[in-house]
């Protein structure tokens, strides 16, 4: 994982840096990908760090949901049964940064791990990227990537000034915070922002995605500002994106999704179709691998009963809710970007279904695992590219389509088949998979407003 600026390299260079301060902010991500947190004192930090054995961090983070409601039914990893016990946390000194906006208070970031086994605990964000990043360096690979937050009037110049101090606060305060930016301006739809997070390592780049709404949250209290990453804020507007971009490279740090100089010109000759003619068949497989296995975990992209109803517009509303793909397709579940529209050092694949609400860590995870396996199983695409295909074949069954529901999408994901139970493992599913039947659950039992102003009066 890329290093921020800051990180220490031995424990007397820790103990320096933290020589003028008395306490130390720490955070691990929950399956909402919420971080929760805590101050410790300098010394009470130092002792974690030095004994190599971390410290207790209540259970409870992966016992209950995003507004500490216990979940429905006991799951895995915290319960009655087990007293809610203690997890083992982990800091990550590669973390280490500066919170600008409190008082520069020293922060890091924690994985955590099971009492029992002192292996990443099945469900915690961090933990599940980290053996997704090893298993793809175990195959001789490193996994890069990059996230935009996005939310009529998109890339104005004129909108940003209304808000301007909120605006420049942002950016440069991430910076700050050691979060980079590669770009900022006005989306589609009323105050929304686009956020381009730098590229870099997989895993890196989750806690950037995760640390930019923390900052982007912090500096709108300042500002009197409350930033949404709800993937659906309002009905017949466009939502709020979270599009993944994702790469592989090999030991000497080539982009493994480029065809070579001798294929730039013409393509490649075995390429599937046009469309892939200009990425290495490698990325053919890795593609082929996400269109095969992308129904099947779609709780980890899509986690709210939210997040669906962005869906349902489809590319009426730039959100694609079928399996498809195309070379520089926006109206695409898998974005091809390659030569002629790039260097051939950029090629990449842009996952477009994710919201803004998704948990980057499993998302990431997600999209990489499904990767890795067409790369090893050689999958051939299952279909022909987006072009290829009328508005009238998703009616026809032509284009499979993706599951419009949370709970379609959980029973899918939870199926006994499922290729989310062969990336991921029984474990996890069977734990994340509770925690969305949960939403389900207090989805189904709610009385909504519309339901008040349509039925009330007349029914």
């Amino acid at each position: 994982m890329a290093a921020t600026s800051l990180a220490p390299t031995s424990f007397d260079a820790l103990q320096s840096e933290l020589t003028n301060d008395i306490k130390v902010k720490v955070a691990g991500i929950d399956v909402d990908g919420v971080l929760r947190g805590k101050f410790m004192s300098k010394e009470k930090f130092l002792s974690a760090v030095k004994s190599s054995d971390g410290f207790g961090f209540c259970s409870v983070i992966f016992g209950w949901d995003i507004h500490d409601t216990v979940y429905s039914r006991e799951l895995l990893i915290s319960n009655k049964a087990n007293g809610y016990r203690d997890v083992i946390a982990i800091i990550d000194l590669s973390t280490f940064r500066r919170i600008p906006w409190e008082h520069n208070v020293p922060f890091f970031l924690v994985s955590f791990l099971d009492p029992d086994t002192k292996e990443p605990l099945s469900v915690d964000p961090r933990g599940v990227l980290d053996v997704a990043t090893k298993k793809a360096k175990d195959a001789g690979y490193e996994c890069f990537s990059g996230v935009e937050y996005e939310a009529m009037h998109g890339y104005s110049l004129l909108r940003t000034q209304l808000n301007s101090e909120y605006f420049h606060d942002l950016f440069d305060e991430s910076v700050a915070f050691d979060v980079p930016i590669e770009g900022h301006h006005t989306e589609t739809g009323p105050g929304v922002l686009e956020t381009a997070l730098a590229y870099t390592s997989a895993l890196r780049m989750a806690d950037n995605a995760i640390l930019f709404k923390y900052t982007a949250k912090s500096v709108g209290i300042k500002h009197q500002v409350i930033p949404s990453f709800m993937a659906k804020p309002w009905g017949g507007l466009p939502g709020c994106s979270g599009h993944v971009h994702v790469s592989l490279r090999n030991k000497e740090g080539r982009n493994i999704f480029a065809v070579s100089d001798a294929e730039l010109k013409t393509g490649r000759i075995n390429a599937a179709n046009e469309d892939t003619r200009f990425i290495s068949q490698e990325a053919e497989w890795f593609l082929a691998g996400i269109l095969d296995g992308i129904a099947d975990v779609m709780p980890t992209l899509v986690p709210t009963i939210n997040g669906y109803k962005r869906l349902v517009g489809g590319e009426a509303f730039w959100a694609p809710n079928a399996v498809t793909y195309g070379y520089d397709s926006r109206a695409a579940s898998i974005r091809i970007i390659s030569p002629p529209s790039c260097p051939p050092y950029a090629t990449r694949m842009e996952v477009r279904i994710p919201g803004a609400d998704m948990n980057p860590y499993f998302a990431l995870s997600a999209i990489f695992l499904l990767g890795l396996r067409g790369i090893k199983k050689q999958l051939p695409l299952p279909c022909q590219p987006i072009t290829h295909f009328t508005p009238e074949d998703r009616q026809t069954g032509k284009i499979k389509m993706l599951p419009t529901s949370l709970e379609a999408a959980t029973v899918k994901m939870m199926a006994t088949e499922s290729i989310a139970r062969e990336v991921f493992g029984d474990d996890f599913v069977n734990h994340y998979g509770g925690t969305r039947e949960h939403e389900v659950k207090l989805w189904n039992e709610a009385v909504t407003s519309w339901e008040i102003e349509r039925y009330l009066e007349l029914a």
